[in-house]
């Protein structure tokens, strides 16, 4: 008799009839995963496998990736351009002559009223290298508007700015690979499980193969937080006082680098003076952590010969998000970790390609880290562009969380959405709406014309998804790699490059400007530009990428002609004494302050709010909440809340309740868990019409990021659980 598995049926995996795998690498996160999507004998994608010679992945993929193929089916698309004169009117589909003839007469109308500033351009993360190229000389060298930037604002830009006030440019100095040298690890309201699957993959082989201490700085208790040896639940918003409590017991007990900071920074004394003021038992009372944790985990992160930090959201959205990316650079530089195997301060980046609009888009400056401010960039940029360097402003304009206020005071009268849905994405919902409604024209280039932005838009053009085009993405380790087209792009819609081009075509007829016409051609004039720069990738090409499985810059055409293949590109930033970008070649190390301008719980609204991500979604939920297998494990938004604190409003498992702050409210279904303590409830961010109803989004001043995880909010209880459902479920209906 047969019992237990083997009376089971046995499991088989369908046959998809799978003709041909074409390469490319996923189109969600930053974790730069390489996968190859295979189509039958009709030309249809159905399937998604890993490639197990690449080394970001070797052959993993998360939930995500396992289902990529599916959106070239997905409801919803887009597939031939829309117009209508006023908001509220039905589309009506136009063709691509008519929709960019008149999007270039309304761009002309608008500055030649209101001047070239009054159109603003936001992009987003989820381009291809190659179209932010050109996107960055459309907007730079011939619409000449100093109002555009890219929705990273929202993930990624306390990141950067961070990078840039410490080591003089943006650019992640490590990599994934600093995990297997690295002995002590740090994470900063990261949840990798959830964020980063397959990094947090990496991160587990390398505990398996050698125990390390892995420490979580995070409120809430995480996935990670739960694997963690450590795990220090925070109060929202009180980072740099733990940073600067740590720094003050390494100085105190004397576990500085001295060398390494006499070798490469500057600012010793003055950081000095300042974290002095934080001594553990002071800290404690601010941010939540006692005297003695603070202490030992200092000892151990300045003891390990290597210690690394990694960070995402938890640090970047907050009001110190900016400051909370100094302290971490801080805490390495002070201790030697920078530029070496396992030492590093690490951002893990949002979006599949926010490291390339970073590097490339010319959002905050001109390609290749080059600056608006930098005269000599200006004239380097307009002589290879053929644009007379005095048409580039002098400085940044405004970043995205700047433009909607500036639509709402008539500053900006035009704007070009690119793949960015900021109806879902901007905190306050409520103020957005009204703001979008005050354009005299917006434009929404998107793959989907059921994105929820697209409701007030007056022209809608369809654009290709990743892997229905061709071109590059940069990953959270500096490793670019290649995107094969799959599959034509779908019905009449057009690449986004082929957008920018025949746009461009439009509004510069005389051809001052060379556009390429191929993704190829773009990078070549990429290649020329970073010669000499940080971010160089002169040695590369799309066929060598390709062949690699990415190449991690810098990776230059002298590297490429004295090594032979596998081509090991550029692990890490800063590895030679007083390589910094800043003009002494120095790293700063710059005090800071605490200052506590957190909107907080109080009598009214009890509550912290904080929200993250699920591993099933991805942002808006544009793309995975139309595929099922993502889809079905959270269909609808919920609230997590402490036990405890249920029982005290009388709420119950899975009943539904509304979410109450000063600025909305919003009906979610509560979930009671432990993972949250008694004063937090934890809202995941995918869902439109949702937390972003509640949250105030308070600026950095440094980085203009908002500080979506630090809003207070009350629980209200609902009567009618019928009626709550239904329109939980109505909202989420496509």
């Amino acid at each position: 008799m047969l019992f237990g598995r083997h009376r089971k049926n046995p499991i088989i995996i369908a046959d998809k009839k799978v003709t041909d795998w074409t390469y490319t690498t996923c189109g969600y996160c930053s974790t730069g995963c390489a996968i190859e999507v295979g189509k039958n004998a009709e030309g249809k994608a159905v399937a998604s496998r890993g490639v197990g010679g690449a080394d970001v992945n070797r052959g993993k993929l998360c939930l995500k990736g396992m289902y990529g193929h599916e959106l070239f089916e997905s409801p919803g698309r887009g597939e031939t351009p829309l117009m209508r004169e006023h908001i509220g009117q039905d589309f009506a589909a136009t063709s691509w002559d008519t929709a960019l003839d008149h999007m270039t007469g309304e761009i002309k109308r608008i500055q030649s009223n209101y001047g070239n500033d009054a159109f603003a351009i936001v992009s987003t993360g989820q381009l291809l290298t190659e179209e932010f190229y050109t996107l960055g000389k459309l907007a730079r060298g011939v619409i000449g508007t100093n109002n555009y930037d890219g929705n990273t604002t929202l993930c990624m830009a306390s990141a950067v700015s961070g990078y840039k006030r410490s080591f003089g440019s943006d650019g992640p100095p490590g990599c994934y690979e600093d995990f297997e040298h690295t002995e002590c690890l740090m994470a900063w309201g990261s949840n990798l499980p959830e964020q980063h699957p397959i990094i947090y993959w990496r991160l587990k082989e390398a505990l398996e193969k050698r125990k390390f201490p892995l420490i979580v700085i995070d409120p809430r208790v995480t996935m990670i937080a739960q694997f963690a040896d450590i795990h220090l639940p925070i109060r929202p918003g009180t980072d740099i006082v733990l940073q600067n409590a740590m720094m003050h017991v390494i100085f105190d007990e004397g576990l500085e680098d001295t060398a390494y900071i006499e070798a490469n920074t500057v600012g010793l004394e003055a950081l000095k003076a300042e974290v002095a003021n934080y001594d553990p038992a002071t800290a404690y009372k601010i941010c939540g952590i006692d005297e003695d944790t603070i202490r030992h985990v200092a000892r151990l992160y300045a003891k390990a010969p290597a210690a690394m930090h990694i960070w995402t959201m938890g640090i970047n959205q907050s009001t110190h998000g900016s400051d909370g990316v100094v302290g971490l650079n801080n805490l390495s530089l002070i201790t030697g970790n920078i530029g070496k195997p396992g030492g590093t301060s690490l951002s893990i980046t949002g979006q599949c390609n926010a490291m390339g609009t970073r590097e490339w888009s010319s959002c905050s400056g001109l390609p290749g880290y080059r600056q608006l401010e930098n005269p000599e960039h200006r004239e380097e940029i307009g002589k290879f562009w053929n644009v007379d360097p005095e048409f580039f402003p002098k400085q940044r304009g405004l970043s995205q969380t700047d433009i909607f206020p500036a639509i709402e005071t008539g500053q900006i009268k035009g704007l070009w959405l690119v793949a960015t849905n900021p109806l879902t994405s901007m905190p306050n919902t409520a103020r957005m709406r009204k703001t979008l409604e005050k354009l005299d024209f917006l434009v929404v280039q998107d793959s989907y014309a059921d994105m929820e932005s697209n409701q007030y838009a007056h022209l809608y053009l369809p654009a290709a998804i990743w892997a229905e085009k061709e071109g590059t993405f940069t990953n959270t380790e500096r490793r670019v790699n290649m995107v094969r087209q799959v599959t034509p792009p779908r019905g009449e819609c057009k690449s986004d490059l082929k957008i920018f081009n025949e746009l461009a075509a439009r509004l510069d007829p005389d051809q001052k400007l060379h556009f390429p016409e191929t993704p190829a051609a773009a990078f070549e004039e990429m290649r020329e530009l970073s010669k000499g720069n940080l971010n160089d990738i002169s040695g590369m090409d799309h066929n060598l990428i390709e062949s690699s499985r990415g190449i991690q810059w810098p990776y230059s055409q002298d590297q490429r002609d004295n090594n032979e293949a596998p081509l090991p590109g550029g692990k890490r930033l800063y590895t030679s004494p007083a390589s910094f970008r800043h003009a002494d070649k120095r790293a700063k190390l710059i005090p800071l302050p605490f200052i506590d301008n957190n909107e907080k719980p109080d009598e009214q609204f009890p509550f912290w709010l904080n929200n993250g991500r699920l591993v099933e979604h991805f942002h808006t939920r544009t793309r995975t909440g139309k595929v099922g297998n993502n889809n079905k494990f959270s269909p609808i938004p919920f609230m997590e809340i402490n036990p405890d604190a249920a029982a005290e409003l009388g709420i119950k498992h899975q009943h539904y309740v509304r979410c109450v702050s000063k600025r909305g409210d919003a009906v979610v279904m509560a979930m009671l868990t432990q993972r949250v303590p008694r004063d937090m409830v934890f809202i995941p961010f995918h869902f439109f019409d949702c937390v972003n109803r509640l949250t105030l989004g308070l600026l950095d001043p440094h980085s203009r990021q908002p500080a979506f995880k630090q809003s207070a909010v009350r629980i209200e209880l609902i009567a009618d659980q019928v009626g709550a459902a239904r329109l939980n479920r109505e909202l989420r209906t496509y």
